[in-house]
């Protein structure tokens, strides 16, 4: 028998974190809710949920400290923030910690249901690309372990989903909202700036002259295109 997917909620609103945990549990989800920061971080490290749910707004250790200290030790799985804040400023700051998706409060949880198993499926879906080659540049996938002739790259997790993307994709024109949609798992917002963000930042620690990139370069009006 399939064993249900296992979903964190990080929620201090009582009501809504019960609301929410009866919703996907009728839905055949395996359920855990924290009421905190702290305790987050601890069932997430503790249980590896396949997805979790995690308000920005929480006390404690707030959201965007959980999902990052959860990037930095190398959890994978989709996060998406709950928030009261609509500003694409805080949109962008929770997606560059390291979230996939949003969602604002008050929303549709006929809508938050359908998001959280469309970040499923697509995590279910995603081929595994365990290891690549960019001239001195190796890159583990497995172990989000990168180096450049010997020596170690630091690269978030972030980086290197955009990198197994680019290489997924290697020699063709890659959009912006492609990369918000396969790589940030975002289809309903145009936070294309957060995207040239990462691509500066990528380019700084990968390429010989970041101004005259060779690996990723720019295509007028397209986007990116991975080279080589």
């Amino acid at each position: 028998m399939e064993k249900p997917p296992k979903l964190l909620i990080v929620e201090d609103e009582v009501h809504l974190a019960e609301g929410l945990k009866d919703n996907f549990e009728f839905e055949g989800f395996a359920v855990t809710v924290a009421r905190d920061g702290n305790e987050g971080l601890a069932l997430a490290e503790r249980d590896t949920p396949d997805l979790i749910l995690l308000d920005v707004m929480l006390p404690g250790m707030d959201g965007l400290t959980v999902c990052r200290t959860l990037r930095s030790r190398g959890m994978r799985m989709p996060i998406l923030m709950v928030t009261a804040r609509s500003q694409e400023q805080d949109i962008i700051e929770g997606l560059e910690q390291g979230a996939d998706d949003y969602v604002t409060k008050p929303f549709s949880i006929r809508q938050l249901t359908a998001r959280v198993k469309a970040h499923l499926r697509r995590t279910a879906q995603a081929a595994p690309l365990e290891t690549a080659q960019l001239g001195d540049i190796s890159l583990d996938f497995r172990n989000f372990v990168a180096t450049r002739g010997g020596e170690p790259l630091a690269l978030t997790h972030r980086e290197f989903e955009i990198l197994r993307y680019f290489l997924k994709h290697r020699g063709e024109t890659v959009t912006r909202e492609q990369l918000l949609e396969h790589v940030w798992g975002i289809t309903h917002y145009p936070l294309t700036r957060t995207v040239d963000n990462h691509i500066a930042k990528l380019r700084q620690k990968i390429e010989d002259d970041a101004a005259e990139p060779k690996w990723i370069v720019t295509v007028h009006r397209g986007g990116y295109k991975l080279l080589g």
